[in-house]
């Protein structure tokens, strides 16, 4: 194929399922505007932003996007949270109806994401056991053929035995779901990185229309395919990116609990200072009597070199909805000192957006990956500070602290 779209329905999410392209060798941005092309990319991942939409809203935005960005010898992949947050079904099914069925994986054994017997499977946690799904989802079904069903997909499911026993008939069911009108998505169970790479062998050469659905985890083996592309010259990657010198701020509007680990270990192990703004600060905005402290505050950490977390607070009128104003607002006060900035770390994909629309960066251009789920990239028009961005949910209780060392050029930490 000559270049894939990577349709995310939000930043940290596109970033971390595209960055194993960029790892490979290829040009890959990552777009804030879902009908913004790049014909030097290899690589498209365009986040969509419709986590917070309703389903209907999501789905239109999620096919306006393929039918904007699709092009000759373009393939599609939907990427999709391992946690199963958001609409996917509902964009899942809109985008059958435009690209063919569909295979549907959200394992990423590199983090502890697993699907056994079509669930999820976190860290050997059944989804529904766990914190982040009883954070938005409590009291809902997550298994993957019966959230699919409720859209009106009609579904196959291939088991972890069949798929190591004849990974050939996979390919099979999906050339004739495309000719024959009859399964929509035929869901793959998936245990090892190795069961993704045999899933990706076996479809990657199918000519008949599809798309994939899936996590960083599926990506990653597609990436690894040789001669997946037949990318010119000017879709292959550039330079790496120089230690960072510049002061530099985590932003974190993540509050679960890994992402509080994780910043007391940055704060532990490199001497960063943690500034908690009050949740009630930023939902009055610059009403509030203390916003423009917040903003002189975090200004004169930044404008005086020094690194610094800023993450947002918690309190008992927290609801999960509003995420979106929360970093938004979070965003409007880092703003004024992002210039100043040498490199910025971004946990939580709304987060990440609305810094980056707040600092008007359009898009990244991917270069590596510091660890599973952790991308590092550069402002797309080579102006402006390195950028990690992590979903909020991702990693080592080092990741944070890893992400901080790789700008420095540090060695990154062993885990103990």
């Amino acid at each position: 194929m000559k270049s894939l779209l990577i349709v995310a329905d939000d930043l940290s999410g596109a970033a971390d399922c595209a960055i194993a392209f960029a790892a490979a060798g290829l040009k890959t941005v990552v777009s804030l505007d879902a009908n913004a092309s790049d014909d030097n990319a290899a690589v498209i991942a365009a986040d969509t932003d419709t986590r917070r939409l309703t389903p209907a809203d999501a789905a239109l935005r999620t096919a306006n996007a393929w039918q904007a960005l699709r092009a000759p010898g373009r393939r599609l992949y939907k990427k999709i949270d391992s946690t199963l947050r958001g609409n996917w079904t509902a964009e899942v099914a809109a985008l059958t109806k435009l690209a063919g069925p569909a295979i549907v994986t959200p394992a990423f054994p590199a983090t502890g994401r697993t699907v056994r017997d079509g669930r999820v499977i976190v860290r050997g946690v059944p989804l529904e056991d766990t914190e982040t799904w009883k954070l938005e989802n409590a009291g809902q079904n997550a298994e993957l053929r019966a959230m699919l069903d409720m859209v009106g997909l009609r579904t196959a499911q291939v088991s972890l035995d069949a798929l190591r026993a004849a990974p050939q008939d996979i390919a099979a069911m999906v050339a004739s779901a495309a000719t024959a009108n009859g399964i929509d998505a035929i869901i793959v169970d998936a245990e090892t990185s190795d069961d993704l790479a045999t899933l990706a062998r076996a479809t990657a050469s199918v000519d008949a229309q599809f798309f994939w659905v899936g996590s960083g985890g599926l990506a990653r083996e597609l990436a690894a395919l040789p001669d997946l592309f037949d990318a010119n010259a000017s879709m292959k990657a550039t330079r790496a990116i120089d230690p960072t010198q510049g002061p530099i701020l985590a932003l974190v509007g993540s509050l679960s609990a890994i992402s509080e680990r994780q910043c007391a270990m940055l704060c532990a192990e490199a001497g960063v200072c943690e500034m908690i703004v009050p949740p009630d600060v930023l939902r009055e905005g610059a009403r509030h009597p203390e916003w423009r402290t917040w903003g002189e505050r975090i200004g004169a950490k930044v404008r005086g070199k020094e690194d610094a977390i800023v993450r947002i607070g918690r309190d008992d009128a927290f609801d999960p909805a509003e995420g979106a104003r929360l970093s938004n607002a979070l965003a409007a006060l880092v703003a004024p000192s992002f210039d100043a900035l040498g490199g910025l770390i971004a946990t939580g994909g709304e987060t990440a957006r609305a810094m980056l629309a707040a600092a008007s960066v359009g898009s990244l251009e991917l270069v590596t990956e510091i660890e599973a789920g952790v991308a590092l990239g550069r402002p797309s028009n080579g102006s402006g500070p390195s950028i990690v961005t992590k979903a909020g949910a991702f990693g080592s209780e080092h990741a944070l602290l890893g992400a901080y060392l790789h700008l420095r050029g540090a060695d990154l930490p062993v885990a103990r």
